[in-house]
């Protein structure tokens, strides 16, 4: 199926980009377009123009600077997998196939805001920041207040993602991503990141997201709460995550039901933790 007729612009610089997002508000950013020309084909989706970011250049790489790595919105997620820090690096390693990490974006995902994709529960997890420019200038918007639901962000028209902060995990930091995948599409019928710190033999820092499992991807804090200042054995992540992930907080579609949703969030997040655990423990 073709897409409907539109108008489309590529841009040389993040503030031409900008202007033509403001003059057209019905125009979408084009990023890698790996859900956005699908969705185009799909007639989902019937943007009156695209704005191709290809060329902004300002907008690629992955650099670190103190006790921070900052990743361009335009890298892709092969760049990610390769030459990306840590978790966010796991985590692009299972994102769809080799021809969609080639193409995709860390940007364009986030701003895309599927409640299925990867990304999202690692950004929570790393308590990551997002920033973003648009026609009233930058701002910095904090992971936990960035995803608003289904398809939605904080992002205000005419906005865009210009890059994503992250902390440096140095020693005694773990990270893991453990995800069940639709067998057919690879987006996560439930992933789950987490990223631990051990201090004295104990958990002094533990943060868990959740993506795929909701409308909307969230931090598992009862699960972080438990944890806390505890030695994480088997036994004692296995009771901090039963009960911990209700169903009635969990989507239901014909891929899998509410409670085997939340089922799997106890099991995937019990994985992730103790995994996360080892690394921080060597």
């Amino acid at each position: 199926m073709y897409p409907p007729s539109f108008r489309y612009h590529r841009p040389a610089t993040l503030q031409e980009a900008i202007a033509i997002l403001q003059r057209e508000p019905e125009a979408r950013p084009l990023a890698g377009g790996q859900s956005l020309i699908p969705a185009m084909k799909l007639r989902l989706m019937a943007p009156t123009a695209l704005v191709d970011l290809s060329r902004l250049q300002e907008l690629r790489g992955i650099s670190r600077g103190g006790e921070r790595w900052h990743i361009g919105a335009m890298t892709t997620h092969r760049e990610m997998e390769f030459a990306g820090p840590h978790l966010l690096a796991e985590v692009a390693h299972v994102i769809g196939d080799p021809a969609v990490r080639n193409r995709g974006t860390i940007g364009g995902s986030l701003a895309h805001a599927d409640p299925a994709a990867d990304y999202p529960a690692a950004i929570l997890a790393l308590e990551a920041t997002i920033r973003a420019v648009g026609p009233n200038g930058e701002r910095a918007i904090p992971a936990d207040q960035f995803f608003q639901g289904m398809f939605t962000t904080a992002l205000m028209p005419g906005e865009l993602i210009t890059g994503i902060e992250v902390r440096e995990l140095g020693p005694r930091w773990g990270w893991a991503y453990e995800k069940f995948p639709h067998p057919a599409s690879g987006y996560a019928l439930v992933g789950v990141a987490a990223v631990i710190q051990a201090e004295d033999g104990a958990a002094r820092y533990v943060r868990i997201g959740v993506t795929g499992a909701a409308d909307s991807p969230f931090r598992a804090t009862a699960v972080e709460e438990a944890l806390q200042g505890k030695a994480l054995t088997p036994q004692t992540v296995a009771a901090a995550v039963e009960g911990a992930f209700s169903p009635d907080r969990m989507g239901e579609d014909p891929f899998a039901s509410a409670r085997y949703r939340a089922h799997l969030c106890a099991v995937l997040a019990r994985r992730a933790i103790l995994r996360a655990w080892e690394r921080a423990s060597r």
